[in-house]
Order: structure tokens, then C-alpha cells, then sequence
């Protein structure tokens, strides 16, 4: 999380009410095409670097422990001869069970800007009887090493474990909050400038079970401490028909799972993109979901997303992890650097989930003030103003938002802000999902790789 604010997230993405706007469908795209990087009013540099392991080559660039990578339309990492017996003591379950386990160490990453955050976000596959480990280990620009940080414990499912961040990790000089490594004290000056990811996956002995890992990676950056962020000049219009979903009418549903409503914005705004890319849950999947309810797939996807130590559904890479469990996904979180990045992956056809927090007076026309909010941009008017999917609505039909292009620049990319009591807290720093499909088309992948993502 931010150096301004940092106690849990759920602090953080704790979202508002609603207000009001217009329906939607499926996947089109806008009808401006991609430029480059560096247009008129193109992105500002972004103290960025996102990292991936997604071929072949770069899987055998690992170090196997137990592991091997395999190749295919989608290479990826599979268990091999397992390295041993792990005996996991669930802290969620209150029940120990052995798990074979395999690991795979990824080379040093040096990053190109030295990095005060660092989140990292992966997609696998988790049959039943699996689930796996990211873990990352850093070095500091003080020569000194950081302890390997556990980032998150996942499987698709719940039936084996419960996935889970992991609370009270820290040395004296980084801190894990949630789903983030931070620098204790971003003004000393203290930064990471490199990492390793380890990657385990653990199997039910006996069984030839094995998780498939197909994309590990990690955003580091160092997003300078500000309140207010100059107004990007807009490039083009457009917009997408993504379907429409509110997380309000689910308010009161699953306690066991945040309790619907102003909690489950982020697979709310998941569940969106995941439809608009075209896949649908079937009615097996769905079956456990209270019939009398609307829209059960969002109650799939809070479900599908939520943390057990965070108690609730706004862990970033969880999101990203269930987007990718479906079929041809991908799911990474990053940061952007202005609303001119957005406006090139809309062009491409690829819709975005921001995370920002915001008072009621700041964003003209939500009607409610959050202390963190995920919603979806789908586009941009001719004026330069967003289109957004905002599911804190009062129903669907409501969820179409236009917002202020510098009402929103604003509350997404600022990293400090004054909360309803005047006290100076955090702001996310331009956070971003993005789900895209695992071979995208060469304009996405121009898209893409102007914002930053490979």
C-alpha cells in the first residue's frame, strides 16, 4: 500500500454507495486505432517496470527444484519429481495436511527503476488437490537483502486450502500490506533495485496432480508523493460494450464472503471484463449460488477472489489470478502513468479496472465518497471525459458513468489526498488491472507494450 497510509488494505479498498446512468453487451472495440507512445498529449514517463515470465526460454531461465517448464501454445511451469513433503498447517481451516512440492526460482530481476512498491500478480491453473506459493526476495540500494516475502497463497478454488495474504511480514526496512511490498521509509531514500520470485507448487501426495503456472510477474515503481496531477490532453474517443454489473444489489449476500454490496466492487468490476472478453460460468458452477439472487456470477467471482486473511475480495492479484482462470485469459496488475494509456488500450479494444479513493465533491456525479474503489473504463467521450462501468450503482442499468477526464485523472494517479476528517492519507498511485487475451492480436500487443506490459 501507499507510504502515506499504511494499515491493512481493507482499510483501503473498503468502497461507497451509489448513483446513477444507462445498460449494455459484448465484446467490440473503439474505433480509433493505436499510436504509439510519445503522441501529443501521450503518456507521461511512468516510473514503472513490469516484469513477466511467460515462455519457454524464460521458464528454463529458472532454477527446478521439483519443477519443470513445459512448452506448447502456452508454456508454462508444471510439477515434476517432487522435491519433497511440506507439511501446511492451515490458519484459516485450523487443519495440517502434506503436499508434495516442487519449486521454481526466477533469475535476478534488476529493476529499471528502483522501486519503493513492488506487487507482484501471476495466472495458473489449480486443479483440485493443488495449489501454489509467490513468494519474493529483494535487494536494497544499501547492499543488504530482504527475507523471502510470501505475496500470496492461491488456489482457484477453496476446497484444499484458503488462499491468503500473510500478515506481519517485515525486517525493519519493508513491510508486506496485503498483496504489496513497501519501503518502510520512502524518504530516506531507501529503495529495492532488484528481485527474485519463487514460485512453489504443492499437490496432494500420491496423485500425479500438478498446478500449471503460466505467466509470473511483478510491477515495481516509485510514484512520487502528490496530491494533484496535471490534466493529460485527449487523444481519441471510444468506447467499448462491456456488460454492466452492480455490486450493490448483492448488498447483504454471503457474510462469508464480505457481505456483498459496497464490498465487492473489485469482482464486480472483475466479473465485467471477464464477460466482455466473452466467457461465461456454466450453470454447474453457479449451482451453489442462492438461486433467488441476480446476477450470480458476481457472487461466483467474490467468492473466487476472496483473501481469508484480508477478510475480503480486493486483494489485486487475487482478481487478476481468477480472471486468468479462464480459458485464452490473461491477468496482470501495473500501474499507469495518464489517461492517455488507457485511451490506447481502449483503441485496442482492451477495457481496464482503476482503483482510486475519492471524497464525495471530487468526482462529480458518483454521488458517494469511498476510501478505495475499483471500477471499469470502457471509453472516452469526443470532449476526452471517461466512460466508465461503475458498479457502486444502485442497479445495472445505472452503471454507465461519464466522469470529468480531470476530475478522475486525479483521484487514480494522486498518491496522497485529504480524507473527510482533513487527515492526509493514501491514494493509489495509478493502479490498474488488466485482462487481455493470452495471444493477443499485434494491435493489442502494441497496445500493451506502449503502456508497459509484455
Amino acid at each position: 500500500m501507499s507510504r502515506v497510509e499504511q494499515p491493512s488494505r481493507r482499510t483501503v479498498l473498503a468502497a461507497a454507495v451509489a448513483a446513477a446512468v444507462v445498460g449494455g453487451a459484448g465484446p467490440a472495440t473503439a474505433t480509433d486505432s493505436v499510436s504509439a507512445a510519445g503522441a501529443a498529449g501521450g503518456p507521461s514517463a511512468r516510473p514503472v517496470d513490469y516484469h513477466a515470465w511467460t515462455t519457454y526460454s524464460q521458464w528454463r531461465e529458472g532454477a527446478v527444484r521439483g519443477t519443470r517448464p513445459v512448452a506448447g501454445a502456452r508454456p508454462g511451469l508444471e510439477l515434476g519429481a517432487p522435491a519433497g513433503t511440506f507439511a501446511y498447517p492451515d490458519p484459516h481451516t485450523g487443519t495440517t495436511a502434506s503436499w508434495e512440492y516442487g519449486t521454481w526460482t526466477s533469475p535476478v530481476h534488476r529493476l529499471a527503476v528502483p522501486a519503493t512498491e513492488v506487487i507482484a500478480s501471476w495466472n495458473a491453473r489449480t486443479p483440485a488437490g493443488t495449489w501454489i506459493q509467490i513468494e519474493l526476495k529483494g535487494t536494497y540500494t544499501d547492499g543488504t537483502d530482504t527475507p523471502w516475502y510470501v505475496m500470496g497463497r492461491w488456489a482457484a478454488g477453496d476446497q484444499d486450502i484458503k488462499r491468503t495474504s500473510v500478515d506481519d511480514q517485515t525486517d525493519g526496512k519493508s513491510t508486506i500490506w496485503t498483496d504489496t511490498f513497501s519501503v518502510d521509509d520512502a524518504a530516506s531514500g531507501l529503495r529495492l533495485v532488484s528481485y527474485r520470485l519463487r514460485l512453489t507448487l504443492y499437490r496432494k501426495p500420491g496423485t500425479k496432480l500438478t498446478p500449471k503456472v503460466w505467466r509470473l510477474g511483478a510491477m515495481g515503481s516509485d510514484i512520487p508523493d502528490r496530491f494533484t496531477v496535471p490534466t493529460s490532453t485527449p487523444v481519441r474517443a471510444g468506447e467499448l460494450a462491456v456488460p454492466r454489473y452492480s455490486q450493490e444489489i448483492h448488498k447483504g449476500q454471503y457474510p462469508q464472503y464480505d457481505n456483498g454490496g459496497e464490498a465487492w466492487c473489485s469482482p464486480t468490476s472483475s466479473q465485467m471484463i471477464i464477460e466482455y472478453w466473452g466467457h461465461r460460468l456454466t450453470p454447474e458452477q453457479l449451482a451453489w449460488v442462492d438461486p433467488s439472487y441476480a446476477d450470480p456470477q458476481v457472487c461466483h467471482a467474490a467468492r473466487s477472489t476472496y483473501d481469508y486473511q484480508y477478510t475480503g475480495c480486493g486483494n489485486w492479484p487475487f482478481n487478476a489470478a481468477y480472471a486468468a482462470t479462464f480459458k485464452d485469459l490473461q491477468g496482470v496488475v501495473t500501474r499507469l502513468g495518464s489517461l492517455v494509456d488507457l485511451e490506447t488500450l481502449i483503441a485496442a479494444g482492451i477495457p481496464a479496472i482503476t482503483s482510486q479513493s475519492f471524497l464525495k465533491t471530487e468526482l462529480t456525479g458518483a454521488g458517494y465518497g469511498t476510501a478505495g474503489h475499483l471500477m471499469t473504463v470502457i471509453g472516452f467521450t469526443a470532449a476526452g471525459d471517461v466512460i466508465a462501468n461503475d458498479p457502486a450503482s444502485a442497479d445495472d442499468a445505472a452503471v454507465r458513468r461519464v466522469y470529468k477526464r480531470s476530475e478522475f485523472e486525479n483521484i487514480w494517479l494522486r498518491t496522497k489526498r485529504y480524507n473527510a476528517s482533513g487527515k492526509v492519507v493514501s491514494g493509489t498511485g495509478g493502479v490498474c488491472y488488466l485482462y487481455f487475451p493470452a495471444h493477443p492480436s499485434p494491435r493489442q500487443r502494441d497496445a500493451l507494450a506502449a503502456v508497459g506490459v509484455h
